[in-house]
């Protein structure tokens, strides 16, 4: 039995004889922050040993400052291995970024100690992935999940860390970066970072025994960012900690850090949960496969009147899975039929994209693309424990029904595996997909009176509003001006919101009266303006979970455009992290912008600025991904040869080398008046 006010005293005293003999330099790589931990209580740059002992000295001896170091100093030294995760990168913590404001991922959990039964840490995590739980585990908790056979990872929402409790730094230097990237906080803002921990980061901690001294005190010291440390196994007394039992311990801690959540379990023989949304099956742990270019497959939702859908219904129409070869590829058709007096028929596009989301949830179910396109795979291991294509009808039934109770009073599936009876519903659907196309193909921002605001990520940045139009995603790329609409349809209440243009101000920047007044207001008076088309004057803020960054290179007259699954140099001299370390948090910073991919292919891109003209350097990964929207656009705009002109990482990484191959390929900046 440890007492924890000893071990406090005790551990603190032993991290900090072990900090003063730090030595070396040390850092982590993908990241704009430096030791996050560090750099957002002091400000300092911590790289080595001597500012390492600087920062903890001028945070007044935080024990969170003294272990970041060690840990950072001994991951220098020796990488950790798998299973171990070790630091996080901020691409990582970006693309979490939106899964952490639109309720797919609730809070964070941390588990550390000894459990002392391998199937209690197992059902403690299984609890926490099914309340849409993001969690982290440290030491021997990782090794007891390999062996009761829980699949850990990113993927899976179960992070191991590293391989003991110390590890457990990079579940706090996490909520150091949200602070820091959606935030808004200062580095050095000591202060403003603790309150912001304690009022919005929805994170606990529950802890086994046998922590050491130095591991309970490090674990003690996540209290002051309002962190609840939950005891299961009565391992320790005194202190602050909240003694539990291992049945108590996530409704405690969801309790203490009002973390609500509605799970209603769907019958089919599979753990499901967006937990498993990430997650991938691989051809050798495949049992089946349908569609991917091997066989036709297809999926469609239409809504049907009241009296034609039998709720719940699922039907198949073909082999079931007892009839298929292993490894085989297997045609699929999906058809979803739903009905509800508040559905309409420009929702059937919306919701059929969440028929993606919903069949990756199944721990044992893989889904990619849409309409048909479609690809989907069963794991030998789903279906040995009794998954049949039945399931994924029901799964996806019961889902829509979970997620749009006020839109949808029926919903039915059939789902099609013999090829012939495939490829001619396939045709019909084909027909319904040309139909739909042909509705919203050149709806353009003048078309339409209202825009649509989206203030999901206020959740971390309280100041960011997205204004999405036709011609302009959501910069996180997830939410179109039809799924605004949609969503305030389905929600009045919600965070997309209608928003009347009123009065046009600059048809050129994209500036109309009551966009700003709409602004103005939902970012509390910290935003005057908003240009929607500039990248110069009055650009829109940034939350930090946008697919692109664009920056003007006023060196070479342009403007450059970096994703954020590119790691590599850019010409502007920063990285994707660094550049969006200094914009997010709901920041507006005039030259610097957060896009979705798809707005690079728009005709509204920065038409303030000359638009496409400017387009000077562009990943090779998101060039090829939007290649053909590009290229259609460009010679719609009658600059049909501009697409092989823009540079990309192949080309130039360097703004010398930049200017040298505009010049080569006489790109049109060159005769453009400058920029700012």
């Amino acid at each position: 039995m440890a007492l924890i006010d000893q071990a406090v005293q005790t551990g603190n005293t032993v991290l900090k004889e072990n900090l003063a003999r730090l030595a070396g330099s040390f850092s982590y790589e993908e990241t704009a922050y430096q030791l996050p931990i560090a750099y957002a209580l002091t400000g300092t740059a911590v790289r080595d040993g001597a500012s390492a002992q600087d920062a903890f000295a001028r945070s007044q001896n935080n024990v969170l400052i003294a272990v970041e170091s060690l840990v950072a100093a001994r991951e220098g030294q020796k990488k950790p291995e798998l299973p171990y995760t070790g630091f996080i990168p901020d691409a990582y913590l970006r693309k979490l970024g939106y899964s952490l404001v639109d309720g797919s991922i609730l809070g964070l959990a941390l588990l550390v100690g000894k459990a002392p039964r391998g199937d209690m840490v197992a059902g403690l995590c299984r609890e926490l992935q099914e309340k849409y739980m993001l969690t982290f585990l440290t030491g021997e908790n990782i090794s007891a999940l390999e062996q009761e056979r829980v699949k850990v990872g990113v993927d899976y929402r179960l992070v191991p860390l590293g391989p003991d409790a110390l590890s457990a730094v990079h579940f706090v230097d996490i909520i150091a970066r949200v602070a820091l990237m959606f935030g808004g906080v200062t580095p050095g803002d000591a202060g403003r970072l603790v309150a912001y921990a304690q009022e919005r980061a929805k994170a606990f901690v529950i802890a086994f025994p046998d922590l050491t001294d130095e591991e309970i005190a490090f674990i003690d010291a996540m209290r002051v960012l309002g962190i609840p440390i939950l005891s299961v196994g009565g391992g320790y007394e005194g202190g602050e900690w909240i003694p539990v039992s291992v049945a108590e311990a996530v409704p405690k801690g969801m309790e203490l850090k009002r973390i609500k959540v509605q799970v209603t379990t769907v019958a089919v023989p599979m753990h499901c949960s967006p937990a498993f949304e990430g997650k991938s099956i691989r051809k050798e742990e495949m049992y089946v496969e349908f569609g991917g270019g091997r066989s036709p497959a297809f999926e469609i939702l239409q809504m049907r009147p009241t009296d034609t859908v039998e709720d719940g219904k699922v039907t198949v129409i073909g082999p079931e899975i007892e009839e298929v070869k292993e490894g085989s590829a297997v045609p699929l058709g999906v058809i979803v039929e739903v009905a509800g007096t508040r559905m309409k028929k420009e929702f059937e596009p919306v919701l059929e994209r969440r028929i993606h989301n919903f069949v990756n949830y199944g721990e044992g179910t893989w889904h990619v693309a849409q309409r048909n396109l479609i690809w989907v795979r069963f794991s030998k291991e789903s279906v040995a424990q009794g998954l049949r294509i039945v399931h994924l009808g029901k799964l996806i039934a019961a889902k829509f029904r979970m997620d749009f109770p006020e839109l949808l009073d029926a919903v039915q599936v059939t789902l099609i595996t013999e090829e012939g009876k495939v490829r001619e519903a396939m045709k019909a659907a084909e027909q319904v997909y040309e139909e739909r196309d042909a509705r919203i193909a050149g709806m353009k921002d003048e078309d339409v009176d209202i825009f649509y605001s989206c203030t999901l990520c206020q959740t971390f940045a309280p100041n960011h509003v997205c204004i999405i139009t036709p011609q302009r995603l959501a910069l996180c790329g997830a939410i179109s001006w039809l799924d605004g609409r949609t969503a305030y349809e389905i929600s009045p209440a919600g965070a997309n919101q209608p928003v009347k243009k009123g009065p046009l101000i600059d048809a050129r920047r994209g500036e109309f009266e009551g966009v700003n007044r709409f602004v103005r207001k939902a970012s509390h008076g910290e935003v005057e303006r908003c240009s929607l088309y500039s990248l110069v004057d009055a650009p829109m803020t940034c939350c930090g979970c946008f697919e692109c960054i664009a920056v003007v290179l006023p060196e070479v007259n342009g403007i450059m455009v970096v994703n954020r699954d590119y790691r590599g140099d850019t010409p502007c001299g920063m990285s994707f992290s660094t550049l969006a370390g200094t914009i997010g948090g709901g920041a507006q910073t005039p030259g610097f912008a957060g896009i979705s991919k798809l707005f690079i292919a728009s005709e509204r891109f920065f038409q303030a600025e000359d638009g496409h003209k400017r387009l000077v350097w562009l990943p090779s990964q998101v060039k090829e991904e939007i290649g053909e929207r590009l290229r259609k656009e460009l010679q719609k705009e009658g600059l049909g040869d501009l697409y092989d002109k823009i540079g990309d990482e192949k080309i130039a990484t360097t703004l010398e080398q930049l200017a040298t191959y505009l010049e080569k390929v006489r790109h049109p900046v060159l005769n453009m008046t400058p920029l700012l």
